[in-house]
């Protein structure tokens, strides 16, 4: 799905602002009011305001608001000149809308989406009238064993606490998140409207090759109706270095200015097809595995970052543009070159701003929480169930499928990306585990055109290498590991020692290995003389024993901290105020182990580190 570009035959219009906000409420049969007295055909009464883009939850100091679960309603009016109504084709697109949307214009369903993170359309062509026309979109949080991220049966505190035999679970309605951030939902992205001629540019796809100081840059073009069909590209100067005709071909960059880790280049590319026209911007980049080593543009790079959060307040995972670009500053200034898009992916405009800033990406789908042995089965009163048994078991596969298509139909041709993850923390040694994902990896390999390496990301306990189903799928080990904090904290030593023995293992599968996430948690402020679990000394400490086993492992490719920053979680007895497991505050203030990042990060080459 091509990202909306303002052109010469293309009108891009902002629906962001605000919009008038309903809380749904149930009727004495537990149905949805909303739904039943459709309020979607006529202005809500008595809305409340609320800001597009914004995760709703913590925009109004209202608990019920910030824990409600089910349906909410947007509603806003909007209105086009009457010369596009009758001569173009009209799209309404939303960025991200967690976890359900039904989208309504003027009282008819124009679209339903499910699944947060990925963006959707519907053609509004012929559906709108002159003057003012009621745009209404229902959002419904819930999560169950059907969506991506999971959703639990029973909180896992109130499960633990009944297998115990103390307090019954709460009766309060609530969400169960299979997973540790918080649930933020809404309209969390930009609505727009654009515009095409008829006959449009449906899909752009590149992909390029590199010999010597040439390279070759394939390019295929969808599109619909009719039209004659050519392709351009520019360099930063704005003179055009080559030039293609037709739907498919290819072209030739004399002396390729590559797209580097932290030394972009990125090449305009304009396609004109009939009277349509469209514009992005590519860099040229090669990336490759070979044995233990991770290659890009040839070189063996080495990964310096985090796993990240899209978590700011009061918008949640409502887009931040400027925190999205304080945070790449934030991350050059310690020498940091890559983060993952742990667990779900970002933002169109992080990418593209992490294309025009050299950082490399792990791209991540929104499958967390794939892994019913979280809390020893306490969804189940103490049973343990397994994830894929056909009884209780997950029935995500089908939607897991439609979220890797989506994600690389999207993402495909950001230069930033370099490797695909498949799902983060999963039940990947559990019976059914491998022909569950091997179909996710064939279907990402096959839809890639530029043919990424593809990773799951393995929980620490998914036992041994020959167990876990990523050391025969995936193309890089990315393991997070906890050793020395759920692991053995507060000792650091015999914690480490295991580290050292599971490393010497995964080496001897003979792939590159990246450690996703590794870290304690840490309280801004706290100190003490000697290193205290929560204390900024421990942090450091911790980090110090882990990378001295990172560094002993050739086979190692990279370390990426969990977290960068502390983030929002749901409320439980081990969360103090969310997850304090950042390098940075919430606010981006530093902490003592990030000035140790910086130091060390520094003085570790982007390429060929451990020759």
């Amino acid at each position: 799905m091509l990202y909306p570009e303002m052109t010469e035959s293309r009108l891009v219009i902002r629906l962001d602002g605000i919009w008038n906000f309903k809380k749904d409420e149930e009727t004495a049969s537990g149905e949805s009011r909303g739904m039943k007295e459709r309020w979607y055909e006529k202005p809500l009464r008595s809305p409340m305001t609320m800001p597009v883009p914004s995760s709703y939850n913590d925009i109004k100091d209202d608990i019920s608001l910030r824990d409600h679960v089910g349906p909410v309603f947007y509603q806003r009016p909007f209105a086009l000149p009457s010369h596009i109504l009758k001569n173009e084709r009209i799209m309404l697109r939303f960025d991200s809308v967690i976890q359900h949307a039904t989208v309504y214009v003027n009282g008819t369903m124009v679209a339903a989406h499910s699944g947060g993170c990925l963006p959707f359309e519907a053609e509004l062509t012929g559906c709108l009238k002159e003057g003012t026309n009621l745009l209404t979109v229902a959002v419904d949080n819930r999560i169950d064993y059907t969506t991506l991220p999971v959703g639990g049966k029973a909180s896992m505190m109130g499960g633990l606490a009944s297998m115990m035999g103390g307090l019954s679970p709460q009766k309060k309605k609530t969400l169960h998140p299979n997973f540790d951030f918080f649930h933020y939902a809404g309209i969390n992205r930009s609505v727009r409207i654009y515009t095409t001629p008829k006959a449009h540019i449906e899909d752009v796809t590149l992909t390029s090759s590199v010999k010597g100081k040439d390279a070759v840059i394939s390019y295929e073009i969808e599109t619909k109706g009719k039209g004659d069909c050519s392709i351009e590209l520019f360099d930063h100067s704005g003179r055009r270095v080559a030039k293609g005709e037709g739907l498919t071909g290819k072209l030739t960059v004399k002396s390729v200015h590559l797209w580097q880790p932290l030394h972009a280049y990125l090449y305009d590319v304009k396609v004109r097809f009939g009277t349509d026209v469209y514009t992005t911007r590519y860099g040229v980049r090669t990336v490759q595995v070979k044995g233990k080593r991770f290659l890009i543009n040839g070189k063996p790079f080495y990964f310096k970052g985090y796993g990240k959060h899209e978590d700011t307040f009061p918008a949640g995972r409502g887009i931040n543009e400027p925190m999205n670009a304080k945070d790449i500053s934030i991350m050059k200034w310690q020498g940091a070159n890559s983060f993952r898009t742990s667990h779900y992916p970002y933002s169109e405009e992080m990418m593209r701003l992490c294309d025009e800033e050299g950082i490399v990406v792990i791209d991540e789908t929104t499958a967390v929480g794939v892994n019913l042995l979280f809390g020893g089965g306490a969804n189940f009163g103490g049973q343990k169930v397994t994830t894929f048994d056909k009884k209780h078991g997950l029935k995500t596969l089908a939607h897991h499928k439609e979220v890797v298509r989506d994600l690389i139909k999207r993402d495909k041709n950001h230069a930033c990306v370099v490797l695909w993850s498949i799902a983060n923390e999963p039940d990947s040694s559990g019976p059914g585990a491998l022909q569950y994902f091997k179909p996710l990896f064939d279907l990402a390999r096959k839809l890639d055109p530029q043919k990424r390496p593809v990773t799951l990301v393995s929980v620490q306990s998914a036992g041994s290498p020959k167990d876990d189903v990523s050391s025969r799928l995936s193309d890089v080990i990315c393991l997070n590991r906890y050793y020395g904090w759920y692991a053995g904290g507060p000792d650091l030593d015999w914690p480490i020692d295991l580290f050292c023995k599971e490393l010497a293992a995964w080496e001897r599968i003979g792939k590159p290995v990246i450690i996703t996430e590794y870290g304690a948690d840490t309280v801004m402020g706290f100190h003490d003389t000697t290193p205290v679990m929560y204390t900024e000394e421990y942090q450091t400490e911790y980090y110090k024993a882990n990378n001295a086993a990172l560094d002993r492992f050739k086979c190692v490719v990279g370390e990426q901290v969990w977290n960068f920053a502390d983030f929002a979680t749901s409320q439980s007895l081990l969360r103090v105020q969310g997850n304090k497991k950042g390098l940075f505050t919430r606010d981006r203030k530093p902490k003592l182990a990030a000035h140790y990042f910086r130091e060390r990060w520094h003085g570790i080459p982007d390429f060929s580190y451990k020759k």
